[in-house]
Formats: C-alpha cells, structure tokens, sequence
C-alpha cells in the first residue's frame, strides 16, 4: 500500500513537472527571434543613416503622428518608446562613436519579456546593444552598453570617489564652521539683554529729590519774648510766673 501511494506521488510530481516545462516552452515559443532580429536590424540601419536633424524631426513630432508613421513601417514600437529610443541612441552615440558590424544576436527571455542582445564595432569604443520586447513582440526600450577597460573602470570608480569624498568633506568643513560659530551667541545674547539692565539703572540713579529740611528753633529765645510779652500785657515784670513749655496751635501756620 505504501509503495503505491509513494508511486502515486512520483507520477503527480512528473506530471506537474512537465506540465511547467510544457507551459514553459509555450512562453518562450511566443517569440519569433527571427522577426525580432529583424525589427532590430531595421531600428539599427534606420538610425544610422539618420542625421542628427532627421533624429530631431521625430523627437518633436506628436504621439499621433509619430504612431501612424511607425504603424506604416510596420514597426511594433510606441511613440513614446520610440523617442525614448532615440535618446538612448545618441547617447550611446556619444558614448561609443558610430555603430557598425553587428554580431550575432543572443535571445533572452525573463517572465513576460524578451532581450535581444547584440554586439558591434564602435568608432571609439566597442560594446552591445540590448534590444527589449513585451510577450506581444513589441519593441520597448534599446541600450548601448559601451564596454570599458579596467584602467577606464578604475578611473572612473577613483574620480566617483574623490567625488563623494569632497562633497562629504565639503560639508563637513561647513558644519565645523556654523558650529564654531556658537561661542559668539552668548555673547551677543548677553549684549541685547545688557542694554535695557543699563538703561532702569541709569534711571533708577537719578539724583533724588531735595528734602525740606525746617531750621530748628531756639526755644529759650522764643520763651523769652513770650514771657516779656505777657508781663506787658499783664503790667507785671517776668518774675511772677514761669512758662515751663509752648504748644503750636493747628490753625497756626509759620514758617
């Protein structure tokens, strides 16, 4: 009985297996490398034997025009992927100088799309060109990768580093800097704040206000002449009565 079972499961396994090789197969049978070698070749000869002027007739032409000139040529490529291309063809241009003797082409396919990849001679430097399709064989994208010596890697990997390197340094000296820069707040801090302490103090530093003093009176004098005057007025001399203290009245006002 376990044998059978365990013979059951190899059967499921082997025909799940080549139920995905069989899928598998179909996908990859979707694409006609043979006709996409073609649709390469055309954008290759088409964009060679452009000038830069032609170039920038299509880049500037409307989505719809540029789709009916291509649905024409019998191209499958959109407009917008079509300008794309055409930048990615100057600057492989710039890159790589003219394009010429093409290779063999290598077919690619990842999930629902395929890469066509071919090699060419460059004017200044060789390198392949990559041409990307959807699962309806329509041409997407193309990519000039221009192939470098290791001195060219290595210089352009030290002057990306030296790069990176400065701009951080850069910013660094400049942080150093805005820090260094703090030991000056307090003291501006605390000449702001000095300014209003100096003026309350200049103000409350004034000279004050004289005070009134009274001069203070000789009281034997005055008991005196208030003693002649009552024993004038009483026709007496001074030696019957003595004035033991003197009061001012409220109502008396004298300075």
């Amino acid at each position: 009985m376990k044998k059978k079972i365990s013979l059951l499961g190899l059967v499921l396994i082997l025909v799940l297996s080549l139920a995905g090789c069989g899928s598998k197969a179909s996908e990859e049978a979707e694409y006609d490398q043979a006709t996409m070698e073609q649709y390469a070749d055309t954008i290759v000869t088409s964009f060679s034997n452009m000038s830069q002027e032609n170039l920038n007739q299509f880049a500037d032409m409307s989505d719809l025009e540029l789709n009916l000139t291509l649905l024409q040529s019998g191209l499958p490529i959109a407009a917008d992927d079509f300008k794309s291309m055409i930048e990615a063809w100057e600057a492989g241009l710039d890159e790589c100088g003219t394009i010429s003797d093409l290779g063999d082409y290598e077919l690619t396919v990842k999930n629902s799309s395929a890469t066509l990849t071919v090699p060419f001679k460059g004017e200044t430097r060789d390198g392949d060109l990559e041409f990307t399709f959807n699962e309806k064989m329509n041409m997407e994208s193309i990519t000039v990768n221009g192939h470098y010596g290791m001195a060219e890697i290595l210089k352009k990997a030290g002057l990306n580093t030296l790069l990176g390197m400065g701009t951080v340094f850069v910013v660094l000296i400049f942080i150093s800097f805005i820090i260094s820069l703090f030991k000056f707040i307090p003291a501006i801090q605390n000449k702001f704040s000095k300014k209003p302490q100096a003026e309350t103090k200049k103000e409350t530093s004034a000279t004050p206000a004289p005070v009134e003093v009274v001069p203070a009176t000789d009281d034997s004098e005055l008991i005196a002449v208030i003693s002649a005057a009552i024993a004038a007025s009483e026709g007496t001399s001074t030696d019957g009565f003595v004035v033991r203290s003197i009061k001012r009245r409220k109502s008396n006002k004298w300075s």
